[in-house]
């Protein structure tokens, strides 16, 4: 069904299982907004309620399914190939925006935030329920919703504090620069201040160093990376800059409790009993 796609939208409600089992999904960036419902994670922000819209940005190839089901909103998925056009600024936002910790993002819509976006929707779904879609025109719509979702999470980092501005920045570092760098002197560096400072940032907010969350991400890309490409275990001990595979798999081991070649033999069997949903 997505095969000969770039773009699906569909209410939430209407989505067939034919979609979440579609091989092809595992490229499309989703934009999952739901409409006064429940959070799916635990909001973090004093700012944040429990309940309103969130919406959540998933990225490509991601490891976890976030469970929609029953839930009432509206889903948006769309190739990277649709945006490749556009200013390579832009693009960046827009894949830092869907890729913090590599799984997805999160934003609470505010009241004058939903305005503009539920228009920009309006048109963009308008435009897709044509018997001729004007791609170009959808185009349009999407950079300009991207656009606005870039807005909004701009003013939700302006209502947290310095320390949650600085985590950011940390995880932002991570993004870039985690298959090199796996050293909390670096990132403390690259943030102008003392590696101590950052951790007692961490433990206070997340309950963790530096050096763990470095490692939860190189574990969460061994993960995406054992379940989605088609390389062997050597190969992606390789991928993630490990000089030696056993190394790597006693590293997976330490921080999963599973060696990777059990991770994979779980995740195929979790796959075949559960529909749409992968193992963690």
């Amino acid at each position: 069904m997505l095969s000969d796609k770039t773009i699906y939208i569909r209410d939430l409600a209407n989505c067939p299982p034919s979609y979440l089992d579609d091989p092809g999904r595992r490229e499309f960036f989703e934009i999952v907004w739901l409409n006064n419902e429940e959070a799916l994670h635990e909001p973090q922000h004093d700012f944040q309620t429990l309940r309103g819209d969130w919406i959540y940005l998933i990225p490509p190839y991601r490891v976890h399914q976030l469970n929609k089901a029953g839930k009432k909103g509206v889903l948006i998925s769309f190739k990277q190939e649709l945006l490749e056009d556009d200013l390579k600024e832009f693009l960046l936002d827009v894949f830092r925006m869907f890729n913090i910790q590599g799984e997805f993002s999160c934003l609470q819509v505010t009241e004058q935030s939903e305005k503009g976006l539920l228009a920009i929707y309006k048109l963009m779904n308008e435009e897709y329920s044509q018997d001729e879609v004007n791609l170009i025109m959808i185009k349009a719509l999407l950079k300009v919703f991207l656009l606005k979702l870039i807005q909004l999470k701009e003013q939700h980092f302006t209502l947290q504090d310095i320390n949650e501005k600085r985590i950011y920045e940390f995880m932002m570092l991570i993004e870039l620069n985690f298959y090199e760098e796996r050293k909390a002197a670096f990132y403390a560096n690259k943030l102008d201040m003392s590696t101590k400072r950052l951790n007692q940032i961490l433990k206070e907010k997340l309950d963790k160093t530096a050096v763990q969350l470095i490692h939860d991400r190189v574990i969460l890309e061994a993960k995406r990376q054992i379940i989605h490409s088609e390389n062997t275990i050597k190969e992606i001990a390789y991928n993630l800059q490990f000089k030696d595979p056993s190394y790597f798999s006693r590293f997976f081991k330490l921080h999963t409790n599973q060696s990777p070649n059990e991770f994979q033999d779980k995740v195929k069997q979790h796959v075949i009993v559960h529909d749409n949903t992968l193992y963690a």
